[in-house]
C-alpha cells in the first residue's frame, strides 16, 4: 500500500463511529442468560465466541454451559445501544454503558458479563 493510501486508510478508521451498548447470550438448553455491554458492539460476538471456544471465558458459568451444550445452544442479541459518541466523552459513556446493563441485567434476571 502507497503512503498517501495508508494515511487515508487510517484517518477513514479513526473517524468511523463505534456503537456502544448492551448484549445478551442465551443458551437455549439450559435457558440461562448472560448480558454484557460492550463500548464496541461490531466486535464482541466474535470476541467472546473465540474465547468459549478456546475454553478461556471470564465467567465460569458461561463457559461450562458452553462447554455443555457446545456453539450451536448458544444465541447473541444487541438489546440497546447507546447513542452516538461524542468528542472526549469515553468516561461518562463508560457510566452510561454500566447504568444501562445493570438495568438490563435485572430486567432480563440475568448473569452479568
Amino acid at each position: 500500500m502507497k503512503k498517501p493510501d495508508r494515511k487515508a486508510a487510517i484517518a477513514a478508521y479513526k473517524e468511523q463511529k463505534v456503537a456502544s451498548g448492551v448484549y445478551v447470550v442465551r443458551c437455549a438448553a439450559s435457558r440461562q442468560v448472560w448480558a454484557g455491554g460492550a463500548l464496541n458492539l461490531a466486535t464482541i460476538q466474535n470476541r467472546l465466541w473465540f474465547g468459549l471456544r478456546l475454553g478461556g471465558d471470564r465467567n465460569p458459568t458461561l463457559q461450562e454451559a458452553w462447554n455443555t451444550h457446545g456453539a450451536d445452544a448458544f444465541t447473541f442479541e444487541i438489546v440497546a445501544q447507546l447513542p452516538e459518541e461524542d468528542e472526549d466523552s469515553a468516561y461518562p459513556r463508560s457510566r452510561l454503558l454500566a447504568k444501562l446493563l445493570g438495568e438490563w441485567v435485572e430486567k432480563l434476571d440475568a448473569i452479568k458479563i
